[in-house]
């Protein structure tokens, strides 16, 4: 299974990163994989595993903010293993490259 989890903390101002860091802390010691992206968090694992750490990670942004938002998607395909890389590799075979990380803005020639 892997889930995009998605917390907006409100009311604590416009910056985030240190309640998102406290969410973070929670899946990294849960021993699932999971990547970080600009406004979410990707985690892998099964259903029991991966449903505890997201009810922490929003209690422990709630407890910090007077206001929590969290967004859930759930993608479950049977059998399915390393979908964190798998569904990445699939798009970039299609392509017939492997899609730029750096962040850059600058256009890459293939």
């Amino acid at each position: 299974m892997l889930v995009e989890l998605s917390i907006i903390p409100i009311g604590n101002g416009t910056h985030t990163s240190d309640e998102i860091a406290d969410a973070l802390k929670i899946i990294e010691q849960s021993g699932l994989p999971f990547e970080l992206t600009p406004t979410s968090t990707c985690i892998e694992g099964e259903w029991h595993e991966v449903v505890p750490v997201i009810q922490k990670c929003h209690d422990r942004v709630r407890a910090r903010c007077p206001h929590v938002v969290t967004t859930i998607k759930i993608e479950d395909e049977e059998g399915a293993k390393n979908k964190l890389q798998a569904n990445v590799a699939s798009v970039e075979e299609k392509l017939g490259h492997s899609v730029r990380r750096d962040h850059s803005t600058r256009v890459v020639a293939h």
